[in-house]
């Protein structure tokens, strides 16, 4: 049966390009399960954009010496290039910086305060005598009072990832004034979020997902609720960039939303907008009030208390208060029904640094290899339970002993010899008299969509293809002993059959592979001669509101006619039609990984 999938990807910074670290930790694990729930039949919609608010993108500017709003479409843009060039089908990509996301976040603001869980409060804060001006959170820095590493962001600590408070912090000193700063604390008014009247609904959500969050990020959340509690978070900063707080009285018209509370927004306000852009004004609801849908938030570690406790709980303070200031209706929002957050990869066992250029940028990967050369490299060392590390030499040696020579050789060569043998077609067999053999594999191939579908729809992602590739090894493994490469000399009968048995599992293994490996299964199943495209096409769109254009990303599923499955085992008519064809992936030579180690950090 058909179900409602709403797939939501961190929203990455508009402060630096995005590297392999930052695919493989939100935005390719969930561009692997949109694809396969697609497939699958669902009605999926994958929405993320670009945080064009937070403190990172302003510390940028100033850094440029640029106007926020340069900078962040500068970066936008090449997001969006990015994730066409390596196939990450968002359905909307957009921005925060939208007159949509301005007025969800603020409902989300008037209905928090409607239903009493907002007050204000006069706290100190650091302020820049020399800028005259109090400084957010990240441009403050200084030695964590929690673990007393150096360098920690006054308001987090990713040294040992807890929430901190700034007022705390330990010799803190300006980043935009440098080491001769002097911050000081003075006071300043503004709204906080009652968490604390929240906690005991948070915690209980979360146990309800206990059989489904993952170890590392049910344990993480459970036990920084226990160890401090959730404490009232302020939501509102001192800010000249941002969303203007939703209220008349004097002296709030200089301070915007914090950055923490309105981005997670975006996963409300992207549908919104998505339907709006649709034509389709109220279809967002179906993955927002449909209390049967499913909502999957694909982030990186860092980010798991704010999407785990924090959004939760700003979901369930505005309970259908949301909806009665948004559309004049009380019905409540649903709350996510995972959260499967990665680990952090590094590279060459180094933490990735994109100050010091230690980094595996996307766009510019791209330029060198095959966008899934990197997506399969990317899925076998995803850090989905601890961190990863992106080894070159591995990468080579992955790329030409399991891409290339269990899977893209497997096909190249049946498809290759059967087009010559055959005369570009299908063997014309009678598929009454297949063997015990060929049976015995296709049975072997069609419950692979019931092994690699169960671990898909866990969101084990590394496994579901792993379990994919043992599949083709057993298709190898079953022409090592058939070889009709000689056969055809002596039974062309015996060999027809072994050929119509491999292409028949080679079709079925194309649409296992294809949420991985979505351009070679693409074209592979064009060789075999399918009218109907597995995958839809990407484009872009601009949307013209009261704060300007901006560009967004967009997915046009034109595959699956009236949305019918494609996760089902191949229906390969004997006698059909072959196009030519041809190699899908490409041998490496190992100085790729020498001449790539080169580039680092220079």
């Amino acid at each position: 049966m058909s179900e409602n999938i709403l797939i939501a990807v961190a929203w990455p910074y508009a402060n630096a390009e995005i590297h392999v670290g930052n695919l493989t930790g939100s935005h390719l694990p969930g561009d692997i399960a949109a694809r396969y729930h697609r497939l699958k039949g669902d009605k999926v919609l994958m929405i993320t954009g670009t945080d064009s608010h937070g403190t990172p993108v302003t510390m940028s500017a100033d850094k440029l010496g640029k106007p926020v709003e340069e900078v962040y479409k500068f970066y936008h843009e090449g997001f969006i290039d990015l994730f066409k060039q390596i196939g990450i089908t968002y359905d909307l990509y957009t921005t925060t910086h939208s007159e949509n996301h301005f007025k969800v976040s603020q409902s989300i603001f008037l209905a928090l305060q409607k239903n009493g869980f907002l007050f204000t409060r006069v706290e100190p804060q650091w302020f820049s005598p020399g800028l005259n001006r109090f400084l957010p959170d990240r441009y403050i820095e200084g030695t964590c009072y929690i673990c007393g590493t150096e360098g920690a962001r006054s308001d987090q600590c990713d040294a040992c990832g807890n929430v901190l408070d700034p007022t705390k912090l330990v010799n803190p000193r300006s980043k935009v004034e440098g080491d001769t700063s002097s911050p000081e604390l003075r006071d300043t008014e503004h709204y906080f979020i009652d968490l604390s009247k929240l906690e005991p609904d948070v915690k209980k959500y979360l146990e309800e997902r206990s059989d489904r969050l993952r170890d590392t990020v049910l344990g993480e959340s459970l036990r920084k609720i226990e160890a401090e509690g959730l404490k009232p978070r302020a939501i509102t900063r001192d800010l000249d960039w941002g969303i203007p707080v939703p209220v008349s009285d004097a002296g709030w018209e200089t301070k915007k939303l914090y950055v923490w509370f309105e981005a997670v927004i975006g996963y409300l306000s992207a549908p919104i907008e998505w339907a709006q852009v649709s034509g389709q004004k109220d279809a967002w609801r179906d993955w927002w009030t449909n209390p049967a849908a499913k909502q999957f938030h694909f982030i990186g570690k860092d980010n798991i208390f704010f999407h785990t406790s924090l959004w939760p709980a700003e979901l369930m303070g505005v309970g259908s208060a949301f909806m009665e200031i948004f559309a004049g209706e009380e019905i409540p929002l649903i709350l996510p029904y995972d959260v499967p957050a990665n680990q952090f990869m590094n590279l060459e066992g180094k933490k990735i640094s994109g100050s010091r250029n230690w980094a595996v940028w996307g766009r510019d990967v791209l330029t060198r290899f095959d966008p899934d050369a990197i997506r399969y490299y990317l899925t076998v060392n995803m850090p989905e339970n601890k961190d990863s590390d992106w080894d070159w030499s591995e990468f080579v040696a992955r790329n030409n002993n399991e891409l290339v020579a269990t899977w893209g050789n497997l096909a190249n060569r049946v498809l290759a010899f059967c087009y010559k043998h055959w005369e570009g077609y299908v063997p014309d067999v009678d598929v009454s008299t297949l063997r015990e053999a060929d049976l015995a594999l296709l049975a072997v191939i069609d419950n692979g969509f019931n092994t690699v579908g169960a671990e898909l729809e866990a969101v084990r992602l590394r496994s579901a293809l792993g379990e994919a590739m043992k599949l083709a090894t057993a298709v190898n493994q079953y022409l090592d002993v058939n070889a009709p490469w000689s056969a055809v000399k002596t039974d062309r009968e015996g060999a027809g059959k072994t050929v119509y048995t491999a292409l028949k599992a080679i079709d079925s293994l194309k649409v296992l592979f294809a949420p991985f490996l979505p351009f070679t299964c693409e074209r592979l199943h064009g060789f075999f001669n399918y009218e109907t495209p597995l995958f839809g096409e990407q484009y872009t769109e601009t949307v013209q509101d009261s704060l300007g254009e901006h560009t967004v990303l967009r997915y046009r599923n034109v595959g699956q006619v009236g949305n019918l499955p494609y996760w089902l085992p191949s229906d390969l008519k004997p006698g059909q039609k072959l196009n030519q064809p041809g190699p899908l992936f490409k041998k490496l030579e190992e100085s790729v990984a020498v001449e790539e180690r080169a580039r680092l950090g220079k």
